[in-house]
Order: structure tokens, then sequence, then C-alpha cells
């Protein structure tokens, strides 16, 4: 159980800083082609990211315009982004990523993911699904920050305080997630998706059994098994909340 706590407080911590770091450049640059399409902004996915980082108060641009001097004098600071492609054969895969200058990934979305079958409405889908990982990613001038919520505690206690220990006792919030959910395999773990079919949950193997690093797009946590029940549990408002889940191997 002391290993599951810091699981816990490692996938919220690490989701966090990540996103701390990449809040500290005011300047994004977006290629005007990502690179395994063969058209400048095709589907409209280079504008669509722009608008997005622009809507959380960075300065964006493209890399063909008229880069500034502040950045064009130095690059790293500025940060750039890279669209990563992994379709199968009928689901749109798209990762975004943001670098810096080195070339160092400073913030990874989740795997944004789509069904349709029309190209342009899938990718579409797919990067919009991927943007949520950046729910409470913006900038504000002048004071860079990554909340429009209020920082998890365990957070907090990562950047400022030694983690209150592990085996403390903290009281949980427990909610019950309706449907059946169904695991299918990915390479780091399983994806679950509900009837529709649609992924509402991705659960990355650890040490230890039946515990999982999991995202739902928009809250990290984990995904553990007790006295046979599956439970997704995450912070929220400082609280530790605990949603019963019904799922299917």
């Amino acid at each position: 159980m002391k290993r599951y706590f810091f699981i816990l407080f490692l996938a919220i911590s690490f989701s966090v800083q990540a996103q701390s770091n990449a809040a500290n450049y005011k300047y994004i640059i977006v290629p005007e082609k990502f690179s395994f399409l063969k058209q400048i902004n095709q589907y409209g996915l280079n504008t669509l990211t722009k608008a997005f980082f622009e809507e959380k108060g960075f300065t964006v641009y493209f890399d063909n315009s008229e880069i500034p001097a502040e950045i064009a004098t130095d690059r790293c600071k500025a940060l750039v982004v890279e669209l990563q492609e992994n379709n199968s054969m009928f689901v749109t895969n798209l990762t975004l990523l943001l670098k810096d200058c080195k070339g160092t990934v400073v913030i990874k979305s989740k795997q944004g993911k789509s069904r349709e079958k029309e190209y342009e409405t899938s990718y579409n889908l797919a990067l919009k699904d991927a943007f949520t990982s950046f729910n409470d990613f913006k900038y504000v001038a002048g004071s860079p920050t990554v909340a429009t919520n209020p920082t998890p505690a365990p957070a907090n206690a990562a950047a400022t305080t030694a983690p209150v220990p592990v085996n403390q006792p903290i009281a949980a919030k427990t909610e019950q997630q309706e449907g059946l959910l169904y695991a299918q395999p990915i390479s780091n773990g399983y994806q679950l998706i509900d009837a529709t079919p649609k992924i509402v949950m991705t659960l990355l193997k650890t040490s230890v059994d039946d515990c999982y690093i999991s995202s739902n797009g928009n809250g990290n946590g984990v995904v553990i098994k007790k006295n046979g029940t599956w439970f997704f549990e995450y912070y929220k408002n400082n609280a530790l909340v605990s949603e019963k889940l019904s799922i299917k191997f």
C-alpha cells in the first residue's frame, strides 16, 4: 500500500512539474507542415494548433513567418511543437510534443484518438483529444502558470516541502463511474473503451500488481484493485477522489 501511494504521488507530481516547466516559456513555434503530412497546414492541423496555444495565452508563430529578434537571437526562449502520428488500421492516433531548443521533450500529451473514417474529421478529432492533456496549461503575461484550478496537494509538496509520509491515512471520496469498460492491450498497458466505443482511459503498467498509472484525459492518478474491485484514484481540490470502475479484461 505504501508503494501504491508513492506511485500516485509520482503520477500527479510528474504531470504538474512537466507543465510547470513548459509554462515558463512565452513563445511557441508551430511548423507550417507536420512531418508525416504532405501539404502545408493539411487538414488545418497547424492553424488549429496555433489557435489552441494562443487561447492559452502564448505568443505563437509559424516557423516560416518573421520571427521577432527576441527569439531569432535566442531560440531557447521558445518551445517548438511536434506532432507524431501512430495510426492503426481503424484509429487515428496523434501525440503532441513541446520541445526546447535542444530537442528535449518538455511536455508530451496523451495519444489523441479518433475512429472517424473521413481523414480531415478524424485528424482534427484526434488532435483535439490530445489537447485535453493541456486543459490546465496556460501562460499569463508576466506570470507563467499552469493552473486554472488549484494545484493538487501532492504537487505542492513536491515543489516546496518534503512529501507527506505515504503511510499517512487519507480520507477518500468514493464515486461510482457508470458502465462497463473493456480493456484492450497496448504496448505498455491497456486502454479502456466504453460501449460507444470510445477510449475513456489509459492504464500504464507499474511494478506493483493490479496497479496502473492512469489518465482519463482530464486528470492523472492510479487505477488499483482493492478487495476484488477496481478504483480510479486521483486528487481534486486537495481531496483524494476514488471512482469505482467496472472493467472487463
